[in-house]
């Protein structure tokens, strides 16, 4: 049940507990919360063994997502792959697209494209030179 609890974590929360509830009313807490724990636990085996009755089928709880269910109930395989290919072939060429698109772009902002080092910097666009601006004179509005 707390697989994703070290001793440390269980450790604090039960500090926590001590200090929120106190020493007196701490037992009753941890009672009632099993308490819950197990009707929750109950009332969940319960509905998955009657939806198992009144399917009639061998059936999970993550069967019950929707998209499971029409998945393993509805489809055939056959009927599935016809409705994935669609989707897998337009990925795909997305895919491609996008990595033409990364080689033009990595190729276009290459200093060289062609040109030996000297060229390529003799022919490098030069910045703009900053306008200058004209000073700033706090008295003349």
């Amino acid at each position: 049940m707390f697989e994703n609890l070290g001793w440390m974590e269980l450790a604090l929360l039960a500090l926590v507990g001590l200090f929120v509830f106190g020493p007196e009313r701490l037992p009753k807490v941890i009672a009632d919360a099993a308490r819950l724990l197990r009707t929750v636990r109950q009332m969940a085996r319960n509905a998955t063994s009657e939806i198992r009755e009144e399917l009639g089928t061998d059936i999970e709880l993550e069967d019950l997502h929707p998209k499971a269910f029409v998945r393993k109930h509805l489809l055939s395989e056959d009927d599935e792959e016809a409705l994935r290919r669609p989707l897998q072939d337009a990925w795909r060429d997305f895919e491609e697209i996008k990595h033409v698109d990364e080689v033009t772009e990595a190729h276009a902002q290459h200093p060289m494209n062609g040109q030996t080092p000297k060229e390529a910097v003799e022919s490098a666009p030069q910045a703009p030179s900053a306008p200058r601006a004209t000073p700033y004179d706090s008295e003349a509005t």
